[in-house]
């Protein structure tokens, strides 16, 4: 087992940045909100993201989309269609295995904007970082976006975007 000597732990921690210009990921990726969930779950995989923006046809961000939301909606909606046997005789053989060792999944239409959360939260670009962290804190948010002074969306701040700015 691992212990940490006493003056490992006394080091204190400082944030280097000074607002959430200085902790924001700059030109965040955003979803369609007419997006299909499947692009929705294609989209956050390959992009190594948990979350994103959603924006509407006009560019303009309506709410945001989370693996957790997905996850949500995938347990409470999944459900199996009749299999079809176009060219497998019912009752053969084929057709009785085909029933037992398959399913057939109905393709989930539902579009971001049925399921996203339909808030975004958001900071000014000058808002001071120890305001960033106590409204994720308040807000039990893993990000907080950042906007422009026309409400534009320009960044994006995660937990972990904080915990790089950290030093001893």
């Amino acid at each position: 087992m691992n212990q940490l000597a006493i003056s490992e732990v006394a080091h204190p921690l400082t944030l280097f940045a000074d607002t959430a210009a200085d902790l924001m990921t700059s030109n965040p990726v955003s979803l369609r909100d007419a997006a299909t969930i499947r692009e929705a779950i294609a989209f956050l995989v390959d992009k190594g993201i948990g979350g994103a923006p959603v924006i509407d046809e006009a560019g303009r961000p309506v709410g945001v989309l989370s693996q957790h939301d997905i996850v949500v909606h995938d347990r409470e909606t999944v459900n199996y269609a009749t299999p079809v046997h176009e060219f497998v005789p019912t009752g053969s053989a084929l057709a009785k295995h085909l029933d037992d060792d398959f399913q057939s999944e109905n393709v989930d239409r539902t579009q971001v904007r049925d399921l996203m959360t339909p808030v975004l939260f958001s900071v000014n670009l000058d808002t001071p970082a120890f305001k960033v962290i106590e409204e994720m804190i308040a807000l039990k948010v893993h990000r907080l976006f950042v906007v422009d002074d026309n409400g534009v969306l320009v960044g994006v701040i995660t937990a972990l975007d904080v915990l790089k700015h950290l030093h001893f």
